[in-house]
């Protein structure tokens, strides 16, 4: 094959709506790529017109997947070079294509990493919602009786919730949020990285009535963990306070403590003073 590039499957991270977050590195995959596997040709020729790329494009999506994944995996087989890219952002969060990187890395072909934008990212970086434990959902069901369903399984989770909806149906995904998870910290986000983008942040009783715009698209939701209940009594509060001083200062003891358990950082530090007093 002529490719500069090394053999292999290349999953390429594209823009997600501004065009200047294409990487170098990406735009370069695409040129050289011997063919670019996308979810829609016509959005994928649109993208790589506007950077004046000419690839060969096979499409490759949810209707198709099971015949175009072994000519594919037979492409790679001849020493191809193969980019594989969604409609936008990284491919496999929330796009097909999981199957087809199983498949080229069980045929022994490489599979690399062509790292960029994503919303699931994005959207977590302007929040202002803990990170540390992350549950990304994709999209909801449909339905009424199934998304409830498919909340109700991961409402107990410490963690923060994110999830992606479509315009028509997020007024519905928030009032069924709000009834299933309780009225907790959320960010609505829309239009990410473009020149309307707009972030919502309130409660899931504030925002469930927000208003739709009329090019209504795609949204991305971040809902904040479940508050964690004040059950902590003072001797198992010390046998915490104790370990995390073996390591850090009082001050950072109680921050790690007050940020695990949800308890006040006041009480938490005044204990923690005690202790440090007492050894």
């Amino acid at each position: 094959m002529p490719s500069k590039l090394s053999p292999g499957l290349y999953v390429t991270a594209t823009p997600i709506g501004n065009l200047g977050d294409m990487t170098e590195r990406a735009r370069a995959i695409l040129d050289q790529a011997d063919v670019v596997v996308c979810e829609d040709t016509r959005v994928t020729g649109r993208l790589l017109k506007h950077f004046g790329i000419t690839a060969k494009l096979w499409a490759y999506h949810d209707h198709n997947a099971a015949q175009m994944r072994p000519k594919i995996v037979a492409l790679l087989a001849e020493g191809a070079a193969v980019a594989l890219v969604s409609d936008a952002g990284t491919p496999l969060v929330s796009d097909p294509g999981f199957k087809l990187v199983r498949a080229a890395r069980e045929a022994g072909f490489a599979v690399n990493s062509v790292p960029g934008a994503s919303a699931l990212t994005a959207a977590l970086s302007v929040a202002g919602l803990p990170t540390d434990r992350v549950l990304f959902s994709g999209f909801l069901p449909a339905k009424k009786a199934a998304r409830r369903t498919a909340l109700v399984e991961i409402k107990d989770l410490r963690a923060t919730l994110v999830f992606f909806e479509r315009g028509s149906r997020l007024s519905a995904a928030l009032a069924d949020l709000a009834a299933a998870l309780g009225d907790r910290e959320v960010s609505v986000c829309r239009e990410l990285t473009k020149m309307y983008e707009e972030v919502r942040h309130g409660s899931l009783e504030d925002l469930r009535d927000l208003p739709v715009p009329e090019e209504r698209g795609e949204f991305v939701i971040v809902v904040g963990p479940p508050a964690v209940p004040n059950e902590i009594d003072d001797a198992a509060l010390d046998i915490l306070v104790r370990a995390a001083l073996a390591t850090a200062s009082p001050s950072r003891a109680a921050a790690q403590v007050a940020e695990d358990t949800g308890l006040s950082r006041r009480r938490v530090y005044g204990r923690a003073l005690a202790l440090a007093q007492d050894e």
